[in-house]
């Protein structure tokens, strides 16, 4: 599926707002859009991406091409419910809580082990962005539900091993088209990042 002239704009803004904050490395799920969201930014950086097949969106099986309020009649389910079905089996034909979670934290282990102290972005989908932060911060998968992740949005998590909380949240769910108000770029004071997380 490719982005829509909307999706467009959210992959030109993001190369607005990071402006000239450094990146050393951009991994990338293999959806064409995703690949189309990070593209400017890439051109913008001279930077080739790492593309990850396991940062893929889930798998929802029977639900693919569902609208999500026509899940409720076609399965008897709320499809707001998904993170909670996933760790409980998941959706008919889909991939379970523990393949996804697996799956994703492979990459995530990866990207911290190849770039110690470095700004890294990582371009993927609202569903990996929530297991990603499961897996940093310890909590079930299932209460991500409490976090918004909308499209062409950028959230920042800070590593800093050395303390106690290893881990900040320095953004969450920032969306540079639509919440121009805010500062450009990254704080010159936080730009050890690793790594930053856009949903397509």
């Amino acid at each position: 599926m490719e982005l829509s002239p909307l999706g467009h704009e959210h992959a030109q803004a993001l190369v607005d707002w990071f402006g000239q904050t450094p990146l050393d490395a951009v991994y990338a799920s293999p959806m064409l859009r995703v690949h189309q969201t990070a593209q400017p930014l890439l051109n913008a950086r001279g930077l080739d991406p790492v593309v990850m097949p396991d940062l893929r969106e889930v798998d929802f099986g029977d639900w693919t091409g569902f609208r999500w309020h026509d899940i409720q009649e076609k399965f008897g389910v709320q499809a707001f419910d998904w993170l909670e079905l996933l760790e409980n089996g998941g959706m008919p034909n889909g991939e379970t809580g523990c393949s996804l979670v697996s799956r994703v934290r492979a990459c995530l282990e990866r990207v911290l082990h190849d770039n110690p102290n470095k700004n890294v972005a990582v371009v993927c989908h609202g569903g990996i962005v929530r297991v990603m932060l499961s897996l940093l911060l310890g909590i079930p998968l299932s209460r991500m539900a409490h976090f918004n992740i909308d499209y062409g949005s950028v959230t920042i998590v800070e590593l800093q091993p050395e303390k106690k909380h290893a881990i900040e949240i320095e953004l969450l769910n920032f969306c540079p088209l639509t919440d121009r108000t805010m500062a450009r770029g990254i704080n010159a004071e936080r730009q050890n990042l690793q790594p930053s997380m856009l949903n397509k």
